[in-house]
């Protein structure tokens, strides 16, 4: 049964299971801090395809493969698949996805993807619209400069507040059945647009969107940042998680304490040259179905609440010099 907890939160009385999850990675993700974390690592670039395009979709459909093979099940077993990425159209989601025959939900909320993703299956399955379903998300740096940004032959100089596109998938099946890993509630976010026009700093776009939503969720069930083992956020990078910082604190809430970032902990920057960190729909879900949930698997990890963010601009706005709005999802994740 799906319940009501304040004004924007919901809860999962049976609180669906995630039976298995997956992640794939690049080149350049291997040789930052969560190595030896990834279930696959793809070196080359285009992954034996013609194009980057092709070589995106294959890491989704790499990474359902594999979330399907660890907990045993098959793509005919799945209700529904709800998947997403940043190319126009979510291209890499379809073509990656369609030699599955598996009933598709494309979804789009940028970065936020992996999160919106969990939020929809786990609804359905808490419904009974679906026995089994799953989420998955991508993204490709070469792919996402080509539409974004500009092409790589080009050479451009980044900013300081750029981030980095990760090159990765992450996907999680959820059901009924046996699993430590719950989703117990999940607050969807609101669209936030604070005038913010510098698509070289998402960071800065999206920090008050994940403020918003955490600050939500926390009002709704009446806890306080302490409560959880990790708020996690996704992609903030280190100039969104420090204003992240400052919304909250203008809140009289503190997150430091508790607040890591997948955009932060998939990268070493020290090492690597990514600027802020990392980003893309790929960042947050790579991270969280390797380290994280390998954490909660253990028993590292207990109690956690996973934020995505996602811009929601477009290669249009940006030229048009539009601000970029933005919206965060929550998911409450369990071993309670």
């Amino acid at each position: 049964m799906i319940n009501r907890i304040g004004s924007r939160t919901i809860g999962f009385e049976n609180r669906p299971a995630i039976l298995g999850y997956a992640s794939v990675a690049g080149k350049k993700e291997s040789e930052g801090l969560l190595s030896n974390f990834f279930d696959r690592i793809i070196y080359d670039e285009y992954n034996g395809k013609e194009t980057f395009e092709e070589a995106e979709s294959s890491l989704q459909a790499e990474a359902l493969r594999l979330a399907l093979e660890k907990c045993g099940r098959h793509a005919n077993e799945l209700n529904a698949v709800f998947a997403g990425d940043l190319l126009n159209q979510c291209t890499a989601s379809c073509f990656g996805l369609k030699d599955f025959h598996i009933p598709f939900l494309g979804q789009y909320g940028a970065c936020s993807t992996m999160a919106q993703s969990l939020l929809m299956a786990a609804v359905f399955v808490e419904s009974g619209a679906a026995n089994l379903a799953a989420g998955v998300t991508s993204s490709h740096f070469c792919a996402a400069q080509r539409q974004y940004r500009f092409p790589l032959e080009y050479g451009e100089v980044r900013t300081p507040t750029a981030q980095w596109t990760v090159t990765g998938s992450g996907c999680c099946v959820l059901g009924r059945g046996e699993s430590k890993i719950r989703v117990a509630a999940a607050t969807p976010g609101k669209i936030v647009d604070l005038g913010v026009t510098d698509a070289n700093n998402m960071g800065a776009a999206m920090a008050p969107a994940a403020a918003d939503t955490i600050l939500s969720f926390l009002r709704d069930t009446q806890t306080v940042p302490s409560d959880y083992d990790l708020i996690l956020t996704g992609d903030l990078g280190l100039v969104g998680s420090r204003n992240l910082y400052d919304i909250a604190r203008q809140e009289g809430v503190d997150l430091r304490q508790v607040h890591n970032d997948c955009g932060l902990m998939i990268y070493d920057r020290e090492r690597q040259d990514v600027h802020a960190g990392g980003s893309g729909c790929g960042c947050c879900a790579s991270v969280l179905c390797s380290k994280i949930l390998r954490g909660m698997e253990s028993g590292t990890l207990r109690n956690i609440l996973f934020i995505a963010t996602g811009a929601l601009l477009s290669a249009t706005t940006a030229g048009q010099k539009k601000t970029i709005p933005s919206v965060a999802h929550l998911i409450h994740l369990t071993t309670n």
